[in-house]
């Protein structure tokens, strides 16, 4: 399906670094790595979200729906940045799309769907020959086409992402794009790894308690603790 691409900016001692940064205002020796990783893990576990805020991640969203970019664009939170492919100047004729799982189990569901999407590449593809502009002929182009976004945020944001979208009942694309995010983080270092082992979860993980009206099941309701 899609691809991450972490980039080189991404902050590869994200630990140390919150550590560093928090040090600085609490008059700590900042030269002593193994007592920045410490303070930094202390931030992590009092929650001290604003030192979050220093850990940089740049990355390449590749492959995924226009639909879950544009949820994805809703955690705002932390002054996050993006760029998305264009739909100006791109030739979508042919364009590559996502497929849910459901539609292609059913056969009868799968034919409709596939035929809407190759109808729009082939009007597309009409509108052009005509000398309709690429910026116009594109209000054709649907939700489930693939895109391509240059994403940059930070650890606090990340974090927060995890509580809504690991959540069972997260929309599904959504939830494996998410899952493939932190499987590209988890090999840039071990701070990573204690990173995503321990502060990436669902909302009721944190919580010990599942705050929505209409649970999964995997905890006890609010009312039930």
């Amino acid at each position: 399906m899609g691809k991450i691409t972490i980039l080189p900016e991404t902050t590869k001692d994200p630990i140390s670094l919150i550590g560093r940064r928090a040090g600085v205002c609490w008059g700590a020796d900042i030269s002593d790595e193994k007592k920045n990783y410490m303070r930094g893990l202390d931030c992590l576990e009092s929650n001290h979200g604003r030192t979050l805020e220093f850990v940089n991640i740049e990355m390449v969203l590749d492959g995924y729906s226009a639909r879950v970019i544009r949820e994805w664009y809703t955690h705002i939170g932390g002054s996050p940045t993006r760029l998305q492919a264009s739909t100006r100047y791109i030739n979508y004729a042919g364009f590559p799309y996502v497929s849910p799982e459901k539609i292609e189990k059913n056969e009868e569901a799968r034919e409709i769907y596939h035929g809407v999407m190759s109808s729009v590449s082939d009007a597309l593809q009409q509108l052009e020959k005509l000398g309709i502009p690429r910026e116009d002929a594109g209000m054709l182009l649907p939700l489930g086409m693939e895109t391509r976004v240059v994403d940059k945020r930070n650890l606090r944001n990340l974090i927060d992402m995890s509580r809504q979208r690991m959540c069972s009942r997260a929309y599904w694309e959504f939830r494996k794009m998410f899952a493939d995010v932190l499987a590209a983080l988890y090999p840039v270092s071990d701070e990573w790894k204690v990173i995503i082992d321990r502060y990436m979860m669902p909302k009721c993980e944190m919580l010990g308690y599942c705050p929505e009206k209409h649970g999964c099941g995997r905890k006890p309701g609010k009312e039930s603790t």
